[in-house]
C-alpha cells in the first residue's frame, strides 16, 4: 500500500505534525524501506516482536509503519511504570525495544534486565531521512525482507479490566481490511486530512486515523498530545476534513468549543467520527450544533483491528443510539449456547470477517471461550433491528446484578446526561450486603453548573424504574480513565471509594432520630447517620416497606413506599415526613409533584 501511494501520490503530504517538516507519500515509503533494512542489520526480521516506546507524533506513526513492514510492531504507552513495562515486555517476548536517543524511560531499564537489545531512534540530519536507528548488530534469527499478508503486523493487549490482559495479533491482511472498511464507510478521498488526537499505542489511532487515511491516499496530522484548549487552533492551522476520538475527548472538545462557540462556517470539517465507547446522545447533538457537520458513531475493538460497524454518512440514515451497520464483516447476535438470535432479540454480539484476529496469542483458554463456530464473541450485549442496525446495550461484564435484576449502566448514564449542566455521568456497581450489587453514579458538571444528589435522583426517578435509580450519586472533577481516555467502569467502586464514603453525622432533629433508629432496627446495624443512604447500608424494597410501615405507625399516617426511594437518607426522609405532617406545606409539595420533571428539578435545585 505504501509503495503504491508513493507511486500514485508522490509529493502529496502523508504525515504532518507541529515542529516537523511534512512527510510526503514518497518520503514515507523511502523511510519505511530504509528502516526495514536497518532492522535486518540489527538482527530483527519478519515475525520478531519489537516494543516501541516513543512520544506521540510523526516519528511514532512512521516507526509503527516501518516496524510492521519488516517485523511485528508492539507500541506501548510511554506513561507505563516499570512494573507495567516488565509485564508487557515479558509477555511479548520482545526481540528488541525502540526508544528515543537519550531516553530515560523505565522501559530501558526493564529491557536491560530482560536482556532485550535497545535500539535508539536518532533524528535525521542535513535532510537525510526522518530518522535512523542505532544499536548493536547481531545475527538475524528470522526471515528477512518485507512482510507478507499473513504475517503479524501489530500486537496489542486488551485492557485487562477484569482479567489478565490478552495479546491480540493482527496480520497485514487484518489491518488493511479494516482500513478499507473505514475508508469506504467515511468515503475517504486523497484530499481528506485527518486530525489525529488519539494515542498511537491504541488501535483507534493506528488504524482509523493513520492507516485508513493513508489507504485512501490522504494525510494525517499527528498531534503530540490531546489538548482540548488547542483544538480550535488545530482546526485553523491544519484545515482537517475530519477527526476521530473517544467520547471523553469529544466531551472536552465540546466544552471548549462552546465557550466561545466555534463558528461552523469557519470549520473545514466534513464530518466527526466517534468510536471505542458509547457516545452520549447529548454530546452528539452538541457536536453537530457546534461544528455544523454530521457525527458518525462507530463500533470497534482491538480484536477486529478496530471497526466492526458504523453509522453511514448522510443522506443514509444515522440512528440515534445505534452503532450502525456492519462494515465489511458479518455481525450476529448469539444466545448463551452460541445459537443465532432473530432481529430484535438481545444477546451477545458476535463477528467474523477478514479484519478479525484468528485468536489470542498463547491463550488457549481465552480462545476456547471467545471463538465459537467461526464467530468471535465480543462480550458486548446488544440487538439488531429489522434493517440491520446494531444497538449495544452494554458490556456483559459491566451489567449490574442488583438482586437478580440485570441492569445496563449505559441506560442510567443517558438519563443523568439529560439533566442540564451534566457533562459526564458513569453508572457502576458497588457491593451490597443483601442485593449483591447496587448502583452508584459518578457525575462531572459543566463549569458553573449547579446540582445536588437529591435533585439528580429525583430527575432519574421520573425516568427510570426505582430499582435502576442510583442509590448514590457523587460529584467528581474527573472520572478515572485508562491510557486511551476511555472510561473504565469496572473497578470504579474501588477507585472512588473515598468519594463514596460518607462521614458519620448524628441525626439533628427528633424526626431524623426516629428515622435513624427505625432503620437501625430493620437493618440490625449499630448506628445510622443523618446522611447515610438506606440502600447503601443494605436496604432493599422489602426492608424499605418495613421501615415505612413502622414509621407510619409511630407518626400516625401512611407513608407511600416511593418516598424512601426519593428520600433515602434520614435527613431527606425526615424532612419529607415533617412536610407530610404540615397540610399547607404538603399541599405545596403535591403541587410540585404535578410539574414537569425538568421544572420540578429546577425548583428543587433553587431551594
Amino acid at each position: 500500500m505504501l509503495e503504491q501511494n508513493a507511486s500514485h501520490f508522490g509529493a502529496r503530504a502523508a504525515l504532518l505534525s507541529d515542529g516537523d517538516e511534512p512527510l510526503s507519500h514518497q518520503q514515507l515509503w523511502n523511510q519505511v524501506a530504509v528502516t526495514v533494512t536497518a532492522l535486518i542489520s540489527l538482527g530483527v526480521g519478519r515475525g520478531d516482536r519489537v516494543a516501541i516506546v516513543l512520544p506521540q507524533g510523526q516519528d511514532l506513526a512512521v516507526t509503527f509503519l516501518a516496524v510492521a513492514a519488516g517485523a511485528t510492531a508492539a507500541p506501548l504507552n510511554p506513561a507505563y511504570v516499570e512494573k507495567e513495562f516488565l509485564f508487557y515486555m515479558e509477555d511479548l517476548q520482545a526481540r528488541a525495544l525502540i526508544v528515543p536517543r537519550d531516553s530515560d524511560s523505565p522501559a530501558r531499564a526493564v529491557a536491560d534486565s530482560l536482556g532485550v537489545p535497545v535500539i535508539e531512534l536518532i533524528p535525521g540530519e542535513n535532510g537525510v531521512g526522518r530518522f535512523h536507528l542505532s544499536g548493536v548488530s547481531r545475527p538475524l534469527a528470522a526471515s528477512a525482507g518485507f512482510a507478507e499478508a499473513d504475517d503479524v503486523a501489530l500486537v496489542l493487549h486488551t485492557s485487562g479490566t477484569t482479567s489478565r490482559p490478552k495479546m491480540v495479533p493482527l496480520t497485514h491482511a487484518n489491518l488493511l481490511a479494516a482500513a478499507r472498511h473505514i475508508g469506504a464507510t467515511l468515503q475517504l478521498q486523497p484530499t481528506d486530512r485527518c486530525l489525529n488526537v488519539m494515542p498511537l499505542f491504541h488501535i483507534h489511532g493506528l488504524v482509523a486515523c493513520v492507516l485508513a487515511s493513508l489507504g485512501a491516499g490522504g494525510s494525517t496530522v499527528c498531534t503530540r498530545a490531546f489538548d482540548a484548549e488547542r483544538f480550535p487552533g488545530w482546526l485553523e492551522q491544519w484545515k482537517p476534513s475530519w477527526y476521530s476520538a473517544v467520547p471523553t475527548m469529544h466531551q472536552a472538545i465540546l466544552a471548549q468549543g462552546q465557550a466561545p462557540p466555534i463558528q461552523p462556517v469557519r470549520s473545514s470539517l466534513r464530518f466527526i467520527r466517534s468510536s471505542s465507547a458509547a457516545l452520549p446522545p447529548p454530546v452528539m447533538t452538541g457536536l453537530e450544533e457546534t461544528f455544523g457537520v454530521p457525527v458518525i458513531e462507530s463500533y470497534g475493538m482491538t480484536e477486529a483491528a478496530h471497526q466492526m460497524a458504523s453509522n453511514p454518512l448522510p443522506p443514509r440514515a444515522r440512528k440515534p443510539g445505534s452503532v450502525g451497520l456492519a462494515t465489511g464483516l458479518e455481525v450476529a447476535i448469539l444466545d448463551e449456547a452460541g445459537e443465532t438470535l432473530a432481529s430484535g432479540r438481545t444477546g451477545e454480539v458476535a463477528i467474523r470477517g477478514p479484519n478479525v484476529t484468528c485468536g489470542y496469542a498463547n491463550n488457549p483458554e481465552a480462545n476456547a471461550t471467545a471463538f465459537c463456530r467461526g464467530w468471535f464473541r465480543t462480550g458486548d450485549q446488544g440487538h439488531l433491528d429489522g434493517e440491520g442496525y446494531l444497538f449495544i446495550t452494554g458490556r456483559l461484564k459491566e451489567l449490574i446484578n442488583r438482586g437478580g435484576e440485570k441492569i445496563a449502566p449505559r441506560e442510567i448514564d443517558e438519563v443523568l446526561l439529560a439533566y442540564p449542566g451534566v457533562q459526564q455521568a458513569v453508572a457502576f456497581a458497588v457491593p451490597h450486603p443483601s442485593l449483591g450489587e447496587d448502583i452508584a453514579a459518578a457525575v462531572v458538571l459543566n463549569n458553573g453548573a449547579v446540582a445536588c444528589e437529591a435533585v439528580l435522583r429525583e430527575f432519574a426517578l421520573d425516568r427510570l424504574p426505582t430499582f435502576k435509580v442510583p442509590s448514590r450519586i457523587i460529584f467528581v472533577n474527573d472520572v478515572p480513565k485508562g491510557g486511551t481516555g476511555k472510561i473504565q467502569r469496572i473497578g470504579l467502586a474501588d477507585r472512588l471509594a473515598t468519594a463514596l464514603g460518607v462521614a458519620y453525622e448524628a441525626p439533628a432533629s427528633d424526626t431524623e432520630r426516629l428515622v435513624a433508629a427505625t432503620i437501625c432496627e430493620v437493618l440490625n446495624c449499630e448506628k445510622v447517620g443523618r446522611n447515610d443512604n438506606f440502600f447503601s447500608l443494605g436496604g432493599n424494597s422489602l426492608r424499605a416497606t418495613q421501615v415505612l410501615t413502622r414509621l407510619g405507625q409511630s407518626l400516625g399516617f401512611q407513608i407511600p413506599v416511593p418516598t424512601i426511594f426519593r428520600c433515602p437518607t434520614p435527613a431527606l426522609l425526615a424532612n419529607k415526613l415533617d412536610l407530610m405532617q404540615e397540610p399547607e406545606i404538603d399541599a405545596l409539595a403535591a403541587e410540585l409533584e404535578k410539574l414537569p420533571p425538568e421544572e420540578r428539578a429546577r425548583m428543587l435545585n433553587d431551594l
